[in-house]
């Protein structure tokens, strides 16, 4: 069995490089492919029993440059499809590498973990990858804006969602409710919401008013003819893209079974307790594709973009990876539920109001990226000592 799975994880490896060297390359390109190298690394690392520590690395790495094509893929699909499929496309795979590192941690038992990892995920985007995407752009131009519209749509519907997502921990917490069938079924009822919520905001994006949501993705999309102004201004093969975004999820899910199987022993002995490795390590190590997508837009003046982006995925964390990790830890028999603890809840709502004030004037500057990482920096020292 360990022989058949070692060669499953081989032929993976020679399958996504095979289908990397067909994609035209430019400079942006270059450092993920070269990180590429993690990848069979780590499976040597595995196979010839370097030790924990050495898995441990250079799976974390390997996953960085797996999610940064697969997030490049996804843009393209989407981008090539049309607004319909390519809405689809990013509702699947828009999240893909958090979605499937909590899935592996979860069949694994780490329900803890995982949990926290969907507070991290949502801290993550909106205030580290807002604030980034602020501070940077704003240290190139004075002052940038963005469509006001957009921010009160997507902040509307995220501060309705982090409500959700804190009504259980508030009725256990004010009930004394300690019965675990009660606490079940009220996620379980409450991911249900979730998800139907999560399909009415597709139907609203994507058909009803998809007017809102138009803010020049083609453009931004267009082929780079920096490197050689002679290419034609076409998009790359289509069938390639969807190669490259299946191989890297399937690479990506064998990454994260290497890096789950020592996750929690390594960050043991390091000293972060789950909550923090939840909260703050694995959103930093899952989303490394979004730190790249929005300081790029935001140093080309495309806030519109670059706000629809973290919020969109904030959107998607907790209305569909959320409710699918509740039903799924359900049907696994690895119980997940959406009790946080009292400070989770406290920090999800102060990352959202703290990004809804910001946003709603449709503007920003480098003092107000500042603001949101300083936030981030606190919360982060905060979730390092809490004992829980």
């Amino acid at each position: 069995m360990l022989g058949l799975e070692t060669s499953q994880r081989e032929a993976s490896t020679r399958s996504i490089l095979a289908i990397l060297e067909q994609i035209p390359m430019n400079r942006k390109h270059w450092i993920p492919s070269l990180l590429l190298l993690f990848v069979p690394l780590s499976l040597a690392a595995d196979r010839l029993h370097w030790g924990e520590s050495a898995v441990f690395v250079t799976s974390a790495i390997a996953i960085i440059p797996l999610s940064i094509w697969l997030s490049t893929a996804t843009e393209k699909v989407a981008v090539v499809t049309g607004p319909s499929v390519g809405g689809l496309v990013n509702a699947v795979f828009g999240n893909a590498t958090e979605l499937i590192i909590a899935l592996v941690a979860l069949k694994e038992g780490l329900v803890e973990i995982v949990e926290a990892s969907i507070t991290g995920t949502i801290l993550s985007d909106l205030l580290l990858l807002m604030g980034l995407a602020m501070l940077t752009g704003g240290l190139r131009y004075k002052e940038q804006e963005f469509r006001p519209i957009l921010a009160k749509v997507n902040g509307s519907s995220m501060t309705l969602a982090v409500t959700a997502v804190a009504l259980p921990t508030l009725v256990i917490s004010t009930s004394q409710m300690v019965d675990p069938l009660a606490i079940r079924n009220i996620s379980l009822a409450t991911a249900g919401v979730l998800l139907v919520v999560y399909a009415l905001t597709l139907i609203f994006s994507l058909k009803t008013h998809s007017y809102l949501y138009d803010v020049g993705l083609a453009d931004e999309e267009l082929p780079d003819t920096t490197d050689n102004p002679a290419a034609p201004e076409s998009h790359p093969r289509l069938g390639v893209w969807i190669g490259v975004l299946l191989v890297s999820t399937l690479a990506i899910a064998i990454e994260s079974d290497l890096f789950v199987d020592v996750v929690d022993l390594e960050t043991e002995r390091i000293g972060l307790t789950p909550l923090f490795t939840g909260v703050i390590l694995l959103p930093l190590l899952s989303d490394m594709a979004g730190y790249f997508t929005v300081i790029r837009l935001s140093l080309k003046n495309k806030m519109d973009l670059a706000v629809s982006a973290v919020t969109g995925d904030s959107l998607l964390v907790a209305l569909f990876v959320a409710p699918i990790l509740v039903f799924v830890g359900h049907f696994l028999g690895q119980p997940i539920d959406l009790n946080f603890n009292p400070f989770e809840v406290s920090v999800m709502a102060i990352a959202v109001l703290a990004t809804n004030l910001i946003t709603v004037g449709g503007r920003s500057n480098w003092l107000d990226g500042s603001l949101l990482l300083a936030t981030y920096l606190v919360l982060g020292v905060a979730f390092y000592y809490h004992p829980a």
